[in-house]
């Protein structure tokens, strides 16, 4: 763990050198964190990583660690948090939780206080020992939140609460000067999901030195365990069928690996499959289902062995530096212990989902939806306006023996017999944010999300006249890392739309074909009538289209030139994004890059070099497909 200790001298005339001590303990670095998570989603909007009690209205197990003090004393002590449910009712909020100091509770509640992020005043203690275990108590398992703990020995000495002010003072007190810089790559990956992951392991095999970067302890992305969302799309598609075989490989099985088995259920793949979802019927539920679907354990030992690859978990990346049009380097952050480094590269790929990496480079982008007449789509509004598709905040129940509570919950959403949903669990249809910023209101749309679920909950079981049906029903699984469906979208050499996809326009650098329907979501009207401008469901409006090969300029910027992206920030429109952003398709993206990149090092050129000069090459390896590893008895290693 990190500790970090800073002394300020302050000169007084006539009195000589009076000294203040300070002490700065990040939360994320407590050693043991309890029944608390670290929560990294809005590092680039709050500033850092934090702590937080995601109990489902349980009270979770402490978290604690032992911190040295530079001198004994009193120490004024102050915490960074939050009253997360401010934003719609003011007051006191349900994140309540406690500072402990060598097992004494102090007397302050926290996370009750404002409507931002902000630092609390805890009191005061006497610290006799250099030594000091320190404790956070949670009150009411309602995701209560702690950025970091401040101590000093001056009265009034509070830390800044501005971004940028706040950066530089827990960089001062952290005593970061020199960032290290790992070893140069030919090859470094932003975003360890589907896509991010395919294009690894492809660079890998066909020769890249690569690094792998991922912001969370666990790698798939939307298709982890803490999301929860199946894996869509058809893979092995016409004019490049041998384009999946890495996504087959580290890929989890859904509705659509069953679908593709039954309609060729003799082949030997077919058959393992059904017979896997036959031993395992719950691998049948596609999106919240339980953690073991998603295989967590199984990317991340597929990553680690390839030779080729060097992986980074919890780190993330928050600066780039770029020569001109070129990128030199990023620097990411460890999400648990702030130490910092630099990772430069010849390439690099943003499989962000945000197009984190191409914002900070100056990529061109394009987010919310574009209007009708800038690419002549039949869909696309007549305005241009902010609209995104939304955010999954998804959750299940399960049946108890007995008779389960649940507290009550009510802060700022009101729910009645007429508008409740009466069900046992939300996926994907649960859906918020769509008229916010999905960057910079991230927060808020998750924490909205956490909101309407509890409140809703609360209802059905509290003051639902008839509510048999959940009596016995205990809330089980809410995701606290929200499933988000779209942001920035960086542009390339070509911005795919709705055209292209609905009148087959083939173009000649057609990689990957995506099958998903044209799939756009939009408020559900019976729940904006229920709750105008608050809504928290959705519904798809699906157009149908033909297999259709995504052109290779969507996979690379038209304007930082080592830059090439796979994912949902490809360079499509809003309207096509709509069928492009599902994982299995991604994950074939990823393939296609990883490929071209292995050209740009052959042959020492950037990712338009091989569109303009090397493009039969990358259809003959797209032709041939990512080549599964194999154990030495000639089996294919995780298959399935």
């Amino acid at each position: 763990m990190r500790i970090y200790l800073f002394t300020i001298l302050i000169l007084f005339l006539d009195f000589g050198f009076i000294e203040a001590a300070r002490l700065l303990v990040e939360a994320e670095s407590f050693k043991e964190k309890g029944g608390w998570v670290v929560d990294q989603q809005f590092m680039d909007i709050m500033g850092s990583p934090y702590l937080m009690a995601h109990g489902l209205g349980e009270k979770v197990d402490d978290a604690r660690t032992i911190v040295k003090f530079p001198e004994t004393g009193v120490y004024y002590i102050y915490a960074r948090t939050y009253n997360w449910t401010s934003p719609w009712k003011l007051g006191e909020g349900p994140g309540k939780f406690m500072l402990s100091v060598n097992g004494k509770k102090l007397s302050s509640v926290l996370g009750t206080e404002g409507n931002a992020w902000l630092w609390q005043l805890v009191g005061k203690v006497t610290i006799k020992t250099s030594e000091v275990t320190i404790g956070l108590h949670d009150l009411t398992g309602f995701n209560g939140r702690c950025d970091a703990l401040f101590f000093t020995t001056e009265k009034g000495d509070i830390p800044p609460s501005e971004s940028e002010s706040l950066h530089a003072f827990r960089r001062q007190l952290q005593g970061i000067v020199n960032v290290p810089e790992t070893k140069t790559y030919d090859l470094v990956v932003v975003g360890g999901g589907i896509a991010g992951m395919s294009t690894a392991i492809t660079a890998a095999r066909l020769g890249s030195k690569v690094a792998l970067i991922q912001d969370r302890p666990v790698l798939g992305g939307n298709n982890s365990s803490e999301v929860r969302v199946g894996l869509s799309g058809l893979i092995f598609q016409s004019p490049y069928p041998q384009l999946g075989k890495v996504v087959d490989e580290i890929g989890s099985i859904g509705y659509w690996t069953l679908w593709e088995a039954k309609q060729d259920p003799q082949s030997e793949r077919s058959k393992n499959i059904l017979k896997v979802i036959e031993e395992n019927p719950e691998k049948k539920i596609h999106n919240a289902g339980p953690a073991s679907n998603y295989e967590d354990d199984k990317k991340t030992e597929i990553i680690e062995q390839e030779d080729n690859i060097d992986l980074f978990l919890n780190t993330h990346v928050f600066a780039v530096k770029v020569d001109g049009a070129t990128i030199q380097s990023v620097t990411g952050k460890d999400i648990i212990t702030n130490q910092e480094k630099v990772f430069t590269g010849k390439l690099f790929v943003d499989c962000t989902g945000d197009g984190t990496v191409g914002y900070l480079a100056k990529a061109d982008y394009l987010m919310g939806r574009e209007a009708k007449d800038l690419f002549n789509e039949a869909t696309a509004p007549e305005q241009a306006d902010k609209l995104t598709m939304g955010a999954s905040v998804q959750w299940y129940s399960s049946e108890e023996k007995k008779s389960s509570g649940f507290p009550y919950f009510n802060y700022g959403v009101t729910f009645s017999d007429q508008n409740c949903e009466r069900v046992t669990m939300g996926e994907w249809t649960w859906e918020t944010g769509m008229n916010y910023d999905q960057i910079n209101d991230f927060e808020r749309i998750r924490d909205y999300g956490l909101l309407v679920v509890y409140s809703n909950w609360s209802y059905l079981k509290n003051n639902l006249k008839e509510n048999e049906a959940y009596r016995n029903r205990k809330l089980d699984w809410v995701a606290y890392v929200s499933g988000k469906r779209e942001s920035r979208r960086l542009l390339g050499d070509y911005i795919l739309k709705e055209s292209d996809l609905t009148k087959q326009l083939i173009h000649e650098d057609g990689t990957a074909s995506t099958t998903w329907t044209i799939d756009l979501h939009y408020p559900d009207p019976d729940n904006s009538v229920n709750f105008p401008n608050a809504e928290f469901k959705s519904i798809a409006k699906h157009i149908k289209i033909d297999p259709y090969p995504i052109p290779y300029r969507c996979l690379y910027s038209r304007n930082i030139e080592n830059l090439f992206m796979a994912g949902r920030n490809i360079s499509v429109t809003h309207i096509a994004l709509g069928t492009v952003r599902v994982m299995r398709t991604t994950g074939m993206m990823g393939e296609v890059v990883g490929m071209a990149a292995s050209l740009c090092k052959r042959h020492n050129v950037s990712p338009r070099g091989v569109y303009r000069y090397h493009l039969d090459e990358l259809k003959l390896l797209m032709q041939k497909g990512c080549e599964q590893r194999y154990n030495e008895c000639g089996e294919k290693v995780r298959y399935l």
